[in-house]
């Protein structure tokens, strides 16, 4: 299930403003041009900022993202009638044959269950043609990013047109294991409404996240840093083989 800062309607529409800063996606982009890759799965796809970003560029892309919310949002930019939008998750795809699919951002370790893992994995593997790509990013547990989710370091005061201001900032819940669990809150400065969304998310370590793509079918081709967090995430880029194994 997605979480409330995603399926809730006054906060998904406030997602692309609180959030800014997509430099992350530059790579991806890169990614794709140098795959060749026509047409692109964009699982988790949120508000549609990177699928419409594809389909500017003439790429075929399928959307999918469990936040009917965040669908709307999507489905209400300029050029969203050049991407298919699906409002599901990896498990339940219809027939597709895609180059390329995706997870950016923190899309992978939202999906915290290890079977709903297994199955996000199979069925972009399902998806790709033979010799297609999964790319996607996970941050790197060693490096203990959840240490500086405190208001200290995430409060922040946005003026947002036609809204008003939006005070918002995130503070660490738990952290047992490799899950990670925080809280943001959004106050509206219009009407003094607060909101909350709880996320929990899982840090992988590098071998885990190899082992279970060559488990689900994949061959890792390579394991990057990401320009946007240098030395703080793993990039992996995943290749369905041209021949499937018996």
């Amino acid at each position: 299930m997605a979480d409330e800062c995603f399926r809730h309607p006054r906060l998904a529409a406030l997602h692309d403003v609180l959030d800014s800063d997509r430099g992350d996606l530059g790579p991806y982009l890169r990614m794709a041009d140098g795959f060749g890759a026509r047409s692109v799965l964009d699982i988790g796809c949120g508000t549609g900022v990177f699928a419409l970003l594809l389909a500017g560029r003439g790429v075929e892309v399928v959307g999918v993202d469990p936040a009917g919310a965040s669908l709307d949002v999507a489905r209400g930019r300029t050029g969203a009638d050049r991407v298919r939008w699906i409002e599901g998750d990896a498990t339940s795809l219809p027939p597709l044959r895609v180059d390329l699919a995706t997870m950016t951002a923190n899309v992978a370790q939202a999906v915290t269950d290890r079977a709903a893992w297994q199955g996000t994995l199979r069925g972009a593997h399902q998806a790709l043609r033979p010799g297609g790509h999964l790319v996607f990013e996970t941050r790197d547990p060693a490096r203990r990013a959840w240490e500086e989710w405190t208001r200290e370091h995430t409060y922040r005061v946005t003026e947002v047109p036609g809204t008003g201001t939006v005070e918002s900032w995130c503070r660490l819940l738990d952290v047992s294991g490799p899950l990670v669990t925080f809280r943001w809150t959004y106050v509206f400065g219009a009407d003094g409404e607060t909101l909350t969304s709880d996320s929990t998310l899982r840090f992988r370590e590098r071998e885990e996240v190899a082992a279970d793509l060559v488990e689900q079918g994949y061959a890792v081709r390579e394991v990057r840093g990401a320009p946007d967090r240098e030395g703080r995430e793993f990039v992996f880029v995943a290749r369905r083989p041209e021949t499937d194994g018996p």
